[in-house]
């Protein structure tokens, strides 16, 4: 009894305590909100910025290829070259920057694939071979999934798990902004210098370096001790899932112009169906943000459901309108998955081994963007809307037995 009493006791001054404390704090919300906020906005932009180089780099390279061989073909050399160093060097690239902190592995990272990007604009400029502009493509992305891999932890030390949706849910926004605003301005530039516009890209992609925010000496120590291998049974669908949602979106952003001389319009047109895409996914993000939940499984399920009937509507190629309306349904669940996927795997990945987890699912996704890339390369427009909406159906079920066995 008496211990008893003296734990009830304890209780209750820490009760007094923390009370007295929120009464301390009231007086001084203002600034705490500001101290807490600051970091996240900078880490907000930092996640913005650091895809500019993948948003801009289509065009970009296209323009740089034009420029020194009369045909843009070599620009596609080099995004997939970009694109296929990021899957193969997530995970390693990741396991080497284990023990340094966070965000000096990011910056160190941002720095190496800023340093391959400003090469490209040089090599340019005193027209070396192309294959090594390749090369250096294939340089700079080597380093993205594992860049990607550090950001994402840093939020987490950032955020208490309550605010991360609405954090992820802005990222998503900006995202998206990101990918409409960034091809607009590189083919600006590139009209002037397409070496400026490789420049700028390289400067731009450079910023999460600078404004990252510093977490102290937090870092993925113990990954060392970290045995097997990083995909569970409980984290596959859901990579799954993230490279069929890849997959999906690539296909209707790769696939616009050729959507548009289908149906009889010029290729100009292609923006009846990325517009609506990135309108109504900047509107989910934006709802994300304001609900601040996770969602439930069955509400994930249903998302992707709706993916898998956009993408199936996409592939009946019936008409402008019912393509229009696959893209929205498209974009309307574009910013709640990758929210979900990012959430998720932060409560099934081990907390050393995050940075990995989160490399992983930047690669998941960039698989799927090859995936699409691959089959709109090798077969008819129809055929590969058709692949894609098969990969979702797969990827559906999958989750949808994950789900149903937890």
């Amino acid at each position: 009894m008496d211990l008893c009493c003296r734990s009830t006791a304890a209780v209750d001054r820490r009760g007094r305590q923390s009370e007295g404390s929120r009464g301390l704090e009231s007086h001084t919300v203002p600034g705490r909100r500001i101290e807490r906020r600051w970091p996240l906005l900078r880490w907000s932009v930092s996640s913005a910025t650091l895809g500019v180089p993948q948003a801009a780099g289509p065009i970009t390279f296209a323009l740089v290829a034009l420029s020194l061989t009369g045909n843009t073909s070599g620009g596609a050399a080099m995004i997939l070259a970009m694109t296929l160093a990021q899957v193969i060097g997530a995970i390693p690239i990741t396991r080497l920057a284990r023990n340094l902190p966070l965000a000096t592995a990011l910056k160190l990272l941002v720095a190496i694939r800023t340093l391959a990007l400003i090469s490209i604009g040089l090599f340019a400029a005193y027209e070396a071979p192309f294959a090594w502009l390749i090369v250096l493509a294939a340089a700079a992305g080597l380093v993205n999934g594992a860049a990607y891999g550090y950001l994402r932890a840093v939020l987490n030390h950032l955020a208490p798990g309550s605010r991360l949706p609405r954090a992820l849910g802005i990222a998503a926004t900006l995202n998206e902004t990101t990918f409409v605003l960034a091809p607009v301005a590189a083919s600006g530039l590139g009209t002037l210098s397409p070496i400026l516009a490789v420049l700028a890209l390289a400067a731009v992609g450079a910023v999460p370096a600078l404004l990252v925010p510093s977490i102290g000496p937090a870092h993925g120590e113990g990954v060392h001790r970290a045995r097997g291998s990083v995909i569970s049974p409980s984290i596959l669908p859901w990579l799954m899932c993230a490279a069929a949602s890849g997959a999906t979106v690539a296909a209707i952003e790769i696939g616009a112009v050729a959507l548009a001389l289908n149906f009889g319009y010029e290729p100009a047109s292609a923006i009846m169906f990325t517009v609506p895409l990135c309108l109504t996914s900047v509107a989910s993000g934006i709802w994300v943000s304001v609900r601040n939940r996770m969602a439930t499984r069955k509400t994930v399920l249903a998302q992707l459901s709706i993916m898998t009937l956009g993408s199936a509507l996409a592939a009946l190629d019936q008409s402008v309108t019912t393509t229009v309306i696959a893209t929205v349904l498209i974009g309307c669940v574009m910013a709640p998955l990758s929210t979900y996927y990012s959430l998720i795997l932060d409560t099934l990945a081990p907390p050393q081994r995050r940075p990995e987890v989160f490399a992983l699912l930047r690669t998941a996704n960039a698989t799927g963007v090859i995936f699409a890339s691959a089959v709109l390369t090798m077969v008819s427009l129809s055929m590969a809307l058709i692949a894609v909406t098969g990969l979702m159906i797969i990827a559906t079920t999958t989750a949808a037995i994950a789900s149903a066995r937890r």
